[in-house]
């Protein structure tokens, strides 16, 4: 597929698309209708998994709520089914980050669901919510501070517009807080004041930083949030959002109840009983450490935010090239340099692109991405500056990128010299394993024709395909007036036969 073609696919966006949420507490899904950059919900659905309560201490799901979960997702994938690849999006959130890849939950969760599952970073979550929370209010000048509560994190932001400047994810939601401190179903003065003090020391670190900031609004976002303004409504303590006074009122009512099972409150269902004194501690917590008054609530929370960066990536508005291009100021890596590299990667793809399956649209941006950011490990330390840069890729907090995409770029990295981490690219994903072992070896080529830095045009050698097997092709007599780099290329060809990869060059 031309690279005309391949930007032409990844520049329509179907005109109905879907997002999916798979929080700890509960499972979101939202379809959409992308109507001239306007997006009007036509579908919700929303179920209470409470996957967080099933993460056991070897970090694996009990079979129990592995079972519940699964279930959803067959029922959302249902909802689904006749939905083509890249217009739906899952996001996975704080539980699914801890679970470990060896239970494969997510591998028989992007089954059930039918389509992939993208499990992102907290402060990747925070910059999604802050998004769709932006979208849902009317515009205004104000700087803004938008709490979001899930099952197993606590994310917030401070923002401006529609640009996120502080985001944090804390390590506390409604359902962990629950389990914690309200688990034999008891409110009790002293658990309440114990879990308080838990909250308030998750928001110590940060504390400070977001009271300067000197937010004027507060926004909340997330089920746990919207049910406590409708319970506050309900009872007549505050008819707007939530304010402070209204929220300690009902801090007391829980304690004077004293049992999750005989909450009676306006506003309060069934299924949210057993994590709302969790949360309203959680709440509790932020408001004091950060000393808001009131907060208004959205509807709009993190599920929106996947719509709308859906939107922005078809715009050529992806925050992902723009984190790209600061790593490369931020460790001073040589441009030009990359943008050499990047060329020469593109043009041995294009040749590759139908032999070796490639089609994806994310290739060619991983690709790409990669040759830009090789370098970025040299800042460390010029030895063995290739695992310093993986490090770095797989360990950042990089807005945009999923773990998953994350995972591709550090082993893209690591494998673009020396000997190649066959055991690295056997890690990722199964769906991302041969073509990012494919996309190495493409990247790895580009390199090596660029060895010498020189900015003198390169020879585009003609790369051809049979299978595993790999044959460049130079104009006439160009190896024999270049012998570095056929030695080079000698050299490669006994790195790349670990790979599986044979290669021939004339």
């Amino acid at each position: 597929m031309p690279e005309e073609s391949i930007q032409a696919a990844e520049d329509r966006l179907p005109e109905i698309v879907a997002a999916v949420d798979l929080g700890s507490n509960s499972f979101h899904m939202i379809v959409a209708r992308i109507d001239r950059g306007h997006m009007q919900v036509t579908d919700r659905l929303k179920e209470m998994v409470r996957l967080g309560e099933g993460l056991t201490e070897d970090k694996s799901l009990s079979p129990e709520v592995a079972e519940r979960a699964l279930a959803c997702l067959e029922r959302f994938g249902q909802r689904l089914r006749e939905f083509p690849p890249g217009s739906v999006r899952a996001v996975g959130t704080n539980t699914l980050r801890q679970i470990r890849p060896e239970s494969e939950f997510v591998e028989r969760a992007e089954a059930a669901l039918g389509h992939p599952i993208d499990v992102i970073a907290g402060r990747e979550e925070a910059r999604l919510i802050y998004l769709g929370v932006a979208h849902g209010l009317a515009a205004g000048a104000e700087r803004r501070l938008v709490v979001d509560i899930g099952g197993g994190s606590t994310e917030i932001i401070i923002g401006l517009g529609f640009s996120p400047r502080l985001r944090e994810s804390l390590h506390m939601g409604c359902v962990s807080m629950s389990q914690r401190h309200f688990a034999d179903g008891r409110i009790t003065a002293k658990a309440m004041h114990k879990a308080e003090l838990t909250g308030a020391l998750e928001v110590r670190p940060v504390r400070e930083l977001f009271r300067r900031a000197r937010w004027q609004k507060a926004v909340g976002s997330s089920g746990t949030i919207r049910t406590i303004a409708s319970v506050v409504k309900g009872e007549g303590w505050c008819d707007d959002g939530i304010s402070a006074e209204s929220l300690s009122r009902l801090r007391d009512a829980l304690v004077e109840t004293g049992k999750l099972s005989s909450l009676s409150f306006k506003g309060l269902t069934d299924e949210r009983k057993p994590v709302f004194a969790g949360g309203v501690a959680v709440l509790r917590s932020v408001f004091e450490s950060l000393g808001i008054e009131h907060m208004q609530v959205s509807d709009y929370a993190l599920r929106e935010g996947v719509i709308y960066e859906m939107m922005g990536r078809h715009q050529h508005e992806d925050v992902r090239e723009r984190t790209v291009a600061t790593l490369c100021r931020q460790f001073q890596i040589d441009q030009e340099h990359g943008q050499r590299v990047q060329a020469t990667a593109r043009v041995l793809l294009r040749q590759l692109t139908a032999p070796w399956q490639l089609f994806e649209p994310e290739h060619q941006l991983m690709l790409s991405w990669a040759a830009r950011l090789h370098e970025i490990g040299v800042m460390v330390a010029h030895s063995q500056y290739q695992k310093h840069g993986a490090y770095l890729l797989r360990n950042a907090d990089l807005p945009g990128f999923t773990r998953q995409e994350q995972s591709m770029l550090a082993a893209l990295v690591l494998g673009h010299r020396r000997k190649f981490p066959v055991q690295d690219f056997a890690n990722l994903p199964e769906g991302d394993r041969e073509p990012a072992r494919r996309l190495c070896v493409i990247l790895r080529l580009a390199v090596l024709m660029h060895r010498g830095r020189s900015a003198d045009n390169k020879p585009n050698p003609n790369l051809v395909a049979d299978g595993d097997e790999l044959q460049l092709g130079f104009p006439d007599d160009w190896l024999a007036q270049h012998p570095l780099t056929q030695l080079e290329l000698e050299q490669e060809a006994e790195r790349l036969s670990a790979a599986g990869i044979r290669l021939s060059f004339v």
